[in-house]
């Protein structure tokens, strides 16, 4: 039985139009995101995810980039069934360039291009949602 979770985070652009990833467990590389909390709206969550994933607490809301489904990422890399998460991104900017995760489970956070982005990203639908954004990213609208 697969459980249905919402999530929310965001694609995060420093000064110099670099975007941040977080890993997780030392693993898997991913854009900043996380469960929704009871009472919590996907904005606020994906705002508290950022900061606890990378440190960034200074963040502004640009726009809505939509929702995704995907898998949790398994142990193995490959997609676990038993999670199916949905996605709601938003697009932020930020003048902190300092990372410092405050989460143990996401150990570093890294700056970098959107093509760097985009190879280093583990899950496949991960890095067809970066791609499919990319012309909003260069414009930062």
């Amino acid at each position: 039985m697969t459980k249905r979770v919402p999530c929310a985070g965001g694609v995060v652009l420093n000064s110099s139009g670099q975007i941040l990833l977080v890993n997780q467990n030392g693993n898997s590389w991913s854009l900043p995101k996380g469960h929704i909390d009871e009472g919590e709206d996907a904005l606020a969550a994906a705002k508290r995810e950022i900061y606890e994933e990378s440190g960034v607490s200074q963040v502004e809301h640009l726009k809505d980039l939509g929702a995704y489904e995907r898998y949790r990422i398994g142990l193995d890399g490959k997609d676990d069934l038993s999670e199916l998460k949905t996605i709601h991104m938003f697009l932020f900017k930020t003048s902190q360039n300092a990372l410092k995760p405050v989460d143990p489970k996401n150990p570093e956070a890294r700056w970098m291009s959107a093509e760097e982005a985009v190879k280093l990203l583990t899950h496949r639908k991960d890095r067809e949602f970066l791609k499919s954004v990319s012309t909003q990213l260069k414009n930062g609208k």
